[in-house]
């Protein structure tokens, strides 16, 4: 069973990749056009990335949770982020297509899986809190720039909407419909219509302001800051109190200094910061249309996260330099800052940045929806008409218009306050998916798939496979078999050692999957000491230990990739570990409301998706081989 899993598995995969790189679509002639360079593909990671959200996600954080230690924050965050990037670079080598983390979980998991991924992809693209996450999500990031550009003419457009087009709906509807915002989803669509290349162009040109204002904060917090907000005392505290008019706006003291909120803080500051990394991803969705992609979505994922960590660090930095932590508010923080240090002009420069990162967000959602929902209805999984490409300008015309119109309809009438959390869960999954997908593949072998020789598969089968299910396995076999665990015979992947990786790897999952579940709801019994979690936890980790050990002894597939994930398996254990945990997080409510959406998208994919899919109708001739297929039968080479 294994055996027939691990082959179908690749063997699809590799059809797959081949047909979605060399055949046309109906209503064109050949595939989308391949025209994004490196910078071009960092300017979409940085500007998705950074949205609106480093302008309030480090007050947030700084004030109530970490204190001056949320760069500490920011940097455990980002090397998190990197857990996960590093995996996407390597498949973005290896499966340079458009489709991300839905692509990566087809070719290595099954179309079941890659259904749940790209369905919770587009959830993600849909919903966001700007104010806690700076993910690219089109309809908020469109009420959210609705809302900075009415606060710098004094809320006049809120006013006229709020008295004409009153709504009284229930609590989780908007108060108002936001035509403003409307507009500019509609807009926005507009510019994804023309071309990738006149989209590119305006997404570079709003992020270079964007990191332009970013910059002149960090210069400024250096210059202006002072060292002694660092380590404040309780005497400062006071003094502060004192001379406030209103104390209800200061935030906690906690213990003062570098780390008021102690280690416990940097740790819960870190897992909110986390959040503020998503959105490297749209690398990845872009990866059919990039130039060279086995070499610029590897280097796009790792400068972008470099980059976004950078202007983190540095705008929290020049924040708690300026402005005590204490006294930071969550809405506004850096106006406040400069106001505190006397240059309040600079406020409508924040205010600038502010909207040309919620543009850039914008721009970034609806163009990765667009591909994701391209690539799932390329394959079939969705309706095929949002697979039509434009025969001018290449673009995914149908998905564009079809996605700019869901996300305009709820930028109009909905708020996403409450939903944030929901997109986190299905981040976190296509995460862990993509990370999943890198450990298994680096372990398999190359297959030789002609006729002659799938038929030699289904001939040769195993001794274990010929017995009889009544006969006992001989115990040479047994011992065969243990042994292979530990000391492989061969130094290259064999079938064999492929099938000990899926296995061990999916029994990786459930164990910590368990061990999340148990730090999550327990966490002070186990680390107090209590006889039953600690043992539990400790036996968990022994056995998840001996496993990755067992897939280290493994011999890896030799064939060269532009981009290795290092440190194999450790850092995709770490990863998927980190992914896991953050999930289990979230409350019985995200995870009833993700349930509910994902009971939506299975009921699409078993009425449709399932009868029109590639795989119903996979051609009787398959690719060479694996390495072949993921790596040489890609756009890249078909250009190179």
């Amino acid at each position: 069973m294994s055996r027939m899993l691990c082959q179908s598995i690749c063997l699809f995969g590799q059809k797959l990749v081949r047909r979605r790189s060399l055949e046309p679509r109906d209503g064109s002639e050949g595939r989308m056009a391949r025209c994004l360079n490196t910078l071009d593909l960092v300017s979409l990671g940085v500007g998705n990335t950074l949205g609106a959200g480093v302008y309030i996600l480090a007050g947030a954080v700084a004030r109530d949770i970490a204190g001056p230690s949320i760069v500490l924050c920011f940097l455990v965050a980002a090397l998190s982020s990197v857990l996960s990037g590093l995996c996407y670079a390597e498949f973005g080598a290896r499966v340079p297509c458009s489709g991300s983390a839905y692509l990566y979980s087809y070719v290595t998991v099954g179309q079941l899986c890659a259904f749940i991924t790209g369905w919770n992809l587009i959830l993600s693209y849909i919903i966001m809190n700007v104010a806690s996450s700076v993910t690219a999500v089109a309809a908020s990031v469109a009420r959210a720039w609705s809302s900075a550009f009415d606060s710098l003419i004094r809320n006049h457009i809120s006013q006229v909407f709020k008295e004409t087009f009153s709504l009284h709906v229930p609590h989780f509807l908007a108060t108002y419909p936001d035509f403003f915002a409307l507009s500019l989803v509609l807009l926005l669509m507009g510019v994804l219509v023309l071309g990738v290349r006149t989209s590119a162009l305006v997404n570079k040109m709003f992020t270079g302001i964007n990191l332009l204002v970013l910059s002149f904060i960090i210069l400024t917090g250096f210059i202006k800051g002072d060292l002694h907000n660092w380590q404040l005392t309780e005497q400062d505290y006071k003094l502060a109190t004192a001379g406030s008019n209103d104390t209800s706006r200061l935030g906690p003291l906690g213990s003062g200094g570098f780390a008021p909120f102690g280690f416990g803080g940097i740790l819960r500051g870190a897992a909110t910061c986390f959040y503020g990394f998503i959105g490297f991803d749209i690398i990845a969705t872009a990866g059919e249309e990039a130039v060279n992609p086995q070499r610029s979505i590897p280097l796009g994922i790792v400068i972008s996260l470099f980059v976004c960590f950078l202007a983190y660090f540095g705008v929290s930095a020049s924040l708690t330099l300026m402005l005590p932590y204490y006294q930071i508010r969550p809405d506004s923080p850096l106006p406040q800052a400069f106001l505190q240090v006397g240059w309040a002009p600079a406020g409508y420069i924040v205010a600038v940045g502010t909207l040309c990162g919620l543009l850039c967000s914008l721009l970034g959602a609806m163009f990765s929806m667009s591909r994701v929902t391209f690539a799932m209805a390329d394959d079939g999984l969705l309706f095929r008409g949002l697979a039509w490409l434009h025969a001018r300008t290449r673009t995914p015309l149908v998905a564009i218009v079809a996605s700019g119109t869901l996300a305009g309809i709820m930028a109009l009438l909905f708020k996403f306050s409450d939903l944030v959390d929901l997109m986190c869960t299905g981040t976190l999954l296509a995460y862990s998916l993509v990370v999943f997908s890198v450990l298994v593949l680096r372990y398999q072998p190359e297959h030789n798939i002609s006729k002659n020789d799938r038929t030699q598969d289904t001939t040769e089968v195993d001794p274990e496979v010929k017995a009889s299910p009544l006969e006992s396995v001989p115990e040479g076999i047994i011992s065969r078999t243990l042994k292979c665990l530990c000391n492989p015979i061969s130094t290259t992947p064999t079938l064999k050692s492929g099938q000990i990786v899926y296995g061990c790897a999916f029994l990786l999952v459930f164990l910590l999957t368990i061990l999340s579940l148990l730090l999550a709801l327990w966490p002070s019994q186990v680390f107090s000491g209590d006889p039953g979690f600690t043992a539990g936890a400790v036996l968990l980790l022994l056995l998840i230990a001996g496993i990755t050990a067992i897939i280290w002894r493994q011999p890896q597939n030799p064939s060269p990739l532009p981009f290795r994930v290092p440190a194999l398996p450790v850092l995709p254990v770490l990863s998927i570990f980190v992914n896991v945990y953050l999930m289990m997080q979230m409350s019985s409510v995200t995870w009833a409301q993700f349930g509910i959406w994902n009971a939506m998208g299975l009921a699409i994919y078993f009425g449709y998706g399932i009868r029109h899919s590639l795989e119903e109708r996979r051609d009787p001739q398959l690719p060479a081989s694996t390495s072949q297929t993921l790596h040489e039968h890609t756009p890249g080479a078909e250009s190179s």
